[in-house]
């Protein structure tokens, strides 16, 4: 079977398992009260949606599970994009369990969960350079290779890591945005791994089949919110797979959305505390700011997806 076929059947069996288990994981998560808690001080559009269920990065997750699994054997190199995947996914479902289900606030502890986030991602590492003979050597846009010494390396690959998934994470605010966006980018590392032969390319279709599944729920209005058990997860797997693919640099092209949305909160938070009290943004992260300046939320999903699309178009042309 050619990668590409393999890599449609994945996306076809993902969105299938992603679709039929919404009608089950919603009502489940409904009956247990999972729902979102909309803070006062957010935007006011929002408060409506307290209530609605969340965690369900469920879904999508056990459909790139159940799908992978099938493509393991002929692809041993997706093993480590599910190990930064799912491990992520689990840490995020710890700090969701903890927030919705014991009600503490706050989740896990800031240093538990960057403590978390180490371990989860030194695991990677370690399975990535032992397992595979996948380097660190980094893919520079338009450009040959470039070999950096271990020293470098190793931290770099913690901070892209790490950063990727916070990025994701932050965009992940209104209905379908980090799901739509994160389907683009999904897209560009199947035609990707095709194009360099990097093996990845049926768990980044299970990526794309499980989200596709999972917006007929999640976008606008929606009927369940991924958590942090899904939007981490969702970094875990841009991360993950960029390095598989050499290709980390890349994410500041191909993830840009998740880039600005991060910037726009250090912005915001330094400039707060610089001048004591006076803002950059409306509200931060920077798609807040867009819905307080008057644009819906499905504007913000579309253009923020189409310039993600655009951006991927860039990165092909760039390999």
């Amino acid at each position: 079977m050619t990668d590409y076929k393999a890599t449609i059947i994945a996306i076809i069996v993902s969105f299938g398992i992603s679709a039929v288990l919404g009608p089950i994981v919603i009502p489940f998560l409904r009956r247990l009260k999972m729902g979102q808690t909309e803070r006062k001080e957010g935007v006011q559009a929002h408060l409506k949606k307290a209530g609605t269920p969340t965690m369900g990065g469920l879904i999508f997750l056990a459909a790139i599970l159940i799908t992978s699994i099938f493509f393991i054997g002929k692809y041993p190199k997706i093993v480590p994009v599910l190990i930064l995947t799912l491990g992520f996914g689990v840490i995020g479902f710890l700090d969701d369990y903890l927030k919705v289900v014991l009600r503490r606030s706050d989740g896990l502890l800031a240093w538990q969960k960057l403590l978390l986030q180490f371990v989860v991602t030194a695991v990677y590492a370690f399975c990535m350079l032992k397992f595979t003979d996948v380097s660190l050597d980094i893919r520079i846009p338009w450009g040959g290779t470039v070999s950096l010494p271990m020293w470098i390396s190793i931290p770099l690959l913690f901070f892209v890591v790490i950063g990727t998934v916070n990025g994701v994470n932050f965009t992940d605010g209104v209905d379908g945005l980090a799901s739509s966006v994160t389907t683009v980018v999904a897209g560009f590392f199947i035609l990707a791994s095709l194009l360099l032969g990097g093996q990845v390319d049926p768990v980044c279709g299970a990526v794309l089949g499980g989200l596709m599944g999972f917006l007929l729920y999640n976008c606008y209005p929606a009927k369940i919110f991924m958590g942090d058990t899904g939007s981490l997860a969702l970094g875990g797997f841009v991360a993950g797979t960029a390095y598989m693919l050499g290709m980390p640099l890349f994410i500041l092209i191909i993830g840009f959305i998740y880039l600005i949305e991060v910037v726009s909160v250090i912005l915001q938070v330094g400039y707060f505390k610089l001048t004591h009290g006076k803002r950059i943004f409306k509200m931060a992260p920077i798609h807040h700011h867009f819905e307080l300046s008057g644009w819906s939320e499905t504007k913000v999903v579309a253009v923020f997806t189409i310039v993600t699309g655009i951006l991927c178009l860039i990165g092909l042309l760039a390999i």
